[in-house]
């Protein structure tokens, strides 16, 4: 789980799902659009908001464990991954949620403990090739 609000001033701090790394997010809604910025220690990273709805909703359709797959923006993501769907041109955004260029990789390693800490799904929890599903509201 995590502690936090989601705020700038109180992010929600999060571990990656095999628990190797700690970050802490929050949403910026005065951003145009809304975005989540994701800080891994001098690193940040931005995703468009709309990714954490649009994610559960996926992963309800697909009402199955869906590997995490995280890859950096310059690797293929794996098919069939949470790390392919948030740069498809399937997905509602058609293309990458990240938004960052350079640094729009990483979405299937830090958006999913981002669902489970809001209790939109469960992950597992191995030291590799890790998995989500959602959670029904």
């Amino acid at each position: 789980m995590s502690d936090g609000a989601g705020t700038r001033e109180d992010p929600w701090r999060l571990t990656t799902a095999p628990g190797s790394s700690s970050y802490a997010m929050y949403r910026d809604d005065e951003a145009v659009p809304p975005i989540l910025v994701c800080q891994v220690g001098s690193t940040k990273l931005t995703y468009d908001a709309r990714a954490v709805d649009d994610l559960h909703a996926w992963l309800l359709e697909r009402g199955d464990w869906v590997p995490l797959g995280a890859a950096d923006e310059q690797k293929k993501a794996a098919d069939g991954s949470v790390e392919a769907w948030g740069r498809s041109a399937e997905n509602p955004l058609g293309g990458w949620y990240g938004l960052r260029a350079g640094y729009r990789g990483r979405f299937g390693m830090y958006l999913p403990p981002l669902l489970e800490a809001l209790g939109l799904a469960e992950l597992t929890h191995d030291a590799r090739n890790n998995s989500v599903r959602a959670i029904a509201r």
